[in-house]
């Protein structure tokens, strides 16, 4: 039998949806959230801001752990050509699930490996349509706390997966780390993911 050498794999968000899908894909993990500018540039289309800035938080942990595997990523929800981020507060975070409510948006998510000098990316796009949502249940839903961490001020994994009506894509790209993706990254790295072991080289 040969033996693949485990790696440590770092995740560098705080995000626990995204430490969930690691969990949940078998991924031995431990977090160390990158903090970076992630203020869009000027003139910076959707694609290029979130890939950019999942490359960006890979490299800076990678810069502080040059022997991990630093997996990083970035969502973001986009519609009529804006980039919605996170609410500031209730007031906002209702105002972008009315714009949101009955339309479909696109969710795209960047994901970023970082390993041996090396840094591997990749965007993932899925579209999102919502049911045509009443005031009330706009204010309500707000009103669970649910939508004030999130891109777009929503969750597909919780509450929010009552106001969807149609995702065309992969699910867990919405809900921020597309872990087909993530594999196809791995070993683009070199590296392999083993259903029983994480990640090894």
């Amino acid at each position: 039998m040969i033996m693949h050498p485990a790696v440590e794999v770092i995740l560098a968000s705080q995000s626990p949806r995204r430490r969930e899908l690691l969990t949940l894909a078998g991924i031995t993990h431990v977090v160390s959230p990158a903090h970076i500018d992630e203020s869009v540039l000027p003139n910076e289309a959707p694609v290029p801001h979130c890939e950019r800035l999942a490359r960006a938080k890979a490299q800076v942990l990678a810069v502080e752990h040059p022997e991990a595997v630093v997996i990083a990523a970035d969502t973001i929800v986009v519609i009529d050509g804006d980039i919605l981020g996170k609410p500031r507060d209730a007031a906002d975070a209702r105002a972008m699930i009315a714009r949101l409510s009955g339309r479909t948006h696109r969710v795209f998510t960047a994901m970023a490996v970082a390993h041996g000098g090396r840094t591997e990316s990749a965007v993932e796009e899925v579209s999102v349509t919502f049911r045509s949502l009443s005031t009330a249940e706009i204010t309500a839903y707000v009103a669970t706390g649910e939508p004030m961490d999130k891109a777009g001020a929503y969750g597909i994994q919780g509450y929010g997966a009552t106001i969807v009506e149609r995702i065309d894509g992969d699910y867990f790209s919405v809900m921020g780390l597309g872990l087909r993706r993530l594999v196809a990254l791995l070993e683009r790295m070199g590296l392999r993911y083993d259903f029983s072991d994480g990640v090894t080289r």
